[in-house]
């Protein structure tokens, strides 16, 4: 399997003395998130890392760590999805994604290796994690909706309109390299350079019927937004 991780982001919500480094670089009881999944990430021979706001600050990690630079010289006016399928070209097999500013447990690698087919682990602890993060009413703005049945997607991205989801999706997901080609045409098809991702997933659901598996992800999960999940996290790894 090829690893990609989405390391483009500047950190826009953090507070301004954050932004001297990429996103992905911000410390966490001294380790930047990268290194807290350095531990998953070794579990890959081959290994790609999307850059693009202040990359310079990434050259020793990406060095010492064995990862192949893809810069996205435009992350200013794209998204994730522009960063992940700039490395159309290097994939030859089956793709794990995984965001830059998230931490997690490195055993869910075992589940995502198990099968050729396209693998979503989602998060059924997530709103234990969220209310240590944001007041609840904020938790419902800025939770995505998700919808699962019979073990499979059905949509994910949107507001919360109704009942809170059972699940959360985590910034982690497998692609067969079959999809992830397909995905790749669809994006330079619909030419929407600012498509967050979620919303891209929902719209290769329904329009060019990608499939995944759901994996229910209980371990811990992190991601980090603003100085708030900056705290939390430091608690726990403390």
């Amino acid at each position: 399997m090829l690893l990609i991780v989405l390391a483009a982001g500047k950190g826009s919500r953090l507070p301004k003395k954050y932004r001297n480094n990429p996103k992905c670089l911000t410390k966490i009881s001294n380790k930047s998130l990268l290194e807290h999944n350095l531990p998953f990430y070794r579990l890959f021979k081959k290994k790609i890392i999307i850059t693009g706001y202040k990359s310079n600050k990434l050259k020793k990690f990406i060095k010492d760590n064995n990862f192949l630079e893809v810069k996205n010289h435009n992350y200013k006016t794209t998204n994730m999805v522009h960063s992940l399928f700039l490395a159309t070209r290097y994939v030859k097999e089956d793709v794990v994604v995984t965001y830059g500013d998230i931490i997690f447990n490195k055993n869910i690698y075992s589940k995502l290796l198990r099968s050729k087919i396209n693998l979503m682990p989602l998060n059924s602890e997530w709103l234990k994690i969220w209310k240590k993060r944001m007041a609840y009413k904020k938790i419902i703005n800025d939770a995505e909706n998700v919808e699962v049945s019979n073990k499979l997607l059905k949509s994910i991205g949107g507001k919360i309109l109704g009942k809170k989801p059972k699940y959360q999706y985590m910034g982690i997901f497998k692609l067969n390299k079959k999809s992830f080609i397909k995905m790749s045409i669809f994006y330079k098809k619909i030419g929407l350079k600012k498509i967050d991702l979620t919303s891209f997933i929902n719209k290769s659901l329904n329009e060019i019927k990608i499939k995944f598996k759901i994996i229910n992800y209980k371990s811990f999960w992190f991601e980090i937004d603003t100085f708030k999940d900056i705290q939390t996290t430091s608690k726990y790894f403390k």
